[in-house]
């Protein structure tokens, strides 16, 4: 089975037969001990550190279906290489675009989002709240907010709702997590460690969303619920909001309750908190194990993995375009 690697050292990669050699690099040019990758084995390549390479390894690497996403120091995604995309449709398309330009339709498909957002952020609350973090109050605010989303008739007034229900949730945290202050959300940058791990967190299930985009037909440029232009991937975000609260949210508690990540693996600086390596792998260690966890899924009948959800988010999304079925966004029922 194809599985996704993490480089989080500079490094070059090159190619050796059937192989991906990657070669780590410290600070002073210094080569460390190289890894051999089997081609056949990677489903795609996340790099926090500088990757030396040429067209020829992209080509490589293109030919054999693997994405390479690149993210900066202080863990902004910052680009992705992603193989031809052979699977995008000209019907697709104009009817991606046509459910854009349509408010009635666009609207629609806006809603099931923000309505898949907060059910499962309300899951999460009522897990807790089972637990004796006392969230209820969260959990009436968040309840009366989403109460005004189907009478709702504009994006902006919806994005509105979406942003409330987030800062009545991220105050949540303060009761769910252990020894940690939430103080706000901040973003640009994070001022404390959970907020660190939120902005990592949702830039790994951004970055999976758009993955999993790409092995469909939908172009991931024509949004419904964020504007396009404003990211570049803005259909990535809007799918991204759903998955959020299941992927990055119960990670983060996890990490943080179980001291699997501590204060030791952030770097403190005078205006921002960024993850340290530890830090990283420790969440990704978390991330990829709550990815490759499986559900009796309801209506195939067969386990499936949560990293298998957001691409079946994305059929569901296209037969919806293409009149084959309504879109009803995911909502967690265990």
């Amino acid at each position: 089975m194809k599985k996704t690697y993490y480089l989080f050292n500079p490094g070059r990669l090159s190619r050796k037969d059937n192989t991906l050699k990657f070669v780590p690099v410290d600070e002073s040019g210094k080569e460390g001990t190289a890894k051999y990758i089997p081609v056949e084995g990677v489903s795609d390549l996340y790099c926090f550190g500088s990757l030396d390479t040429n067209s020829a390894m992209y080509n490589f690497l293109g030919k054999n279906s693997i994405s390479v996403h690149f993210f900066d120091y202080y863990e902004h995604y910052t680009g992705s290489f992603q193989p031809k995309e052979y699977l995008l449709a000209g019907k697709m398309q104009i009817q991606q675009t046509s459910h854009y330009l349509d408010s009635y339709k666009r609207l629609k498909i806006a809603k099931s989002f923000i309505e898949g957002a907060a059910f499962n952020i309300s899951k999460n609350l009522r897990y807790y709240l089972n637990r004796d973090r006392d969230v209820s109050l969260h959990l009436e605010k968040i309840t009366a907010f989403s109460q005004l989303i189907d009478s709702t008739t504009e994006v902006p007034v919806l994005m509105g709702i979406e942003g409330n229900i987030r800062q009545v949730y991220y105050d949540a945290f303060n009761t769910i997590v252990k020894d940690h202050a939430m103080e706000g959300r901040s973003k640009q940058p994070p001022m404390n460690e959970i907020n660190a791990l939120i902005s990592f967190g949702n830039m790994m299930c951004y970055t999976l969303c758009l993955d999993q985009i790409y092995h469909t037909q939908l172009n991931p440029t024509i949004s419904f619920l964020h504007e396009p232009g404003y990211r570049r991937f803005s259909l990535a975000l809007d799918l991204a909001e759903i998955f959020k609260p299941i992927l990055v949210d119960r990670t983060i508690f996890r990490v943080l309750n179980k001291k699997e990540v501590q204060s030791k693996d952030f770097d403190f600086h005078v205006n921002k908190v960024v993850l340290k390596e530890s830090g990283k792998k420790a969440f990704i260690r978390a991330f990829e194990e709550r990815l490759n966890e499986t559900i009796k899924h309801r209506t195939l009948n067969k386990s499936v993995s949560y990293k298998h959800l957001v691409k079946l988010e994305c059929y569901k999304l296209s037969k919806h375009l293409l009149g084959i079925e309504t879109y009803k966004p995911f909502k967690i029922w265990w």
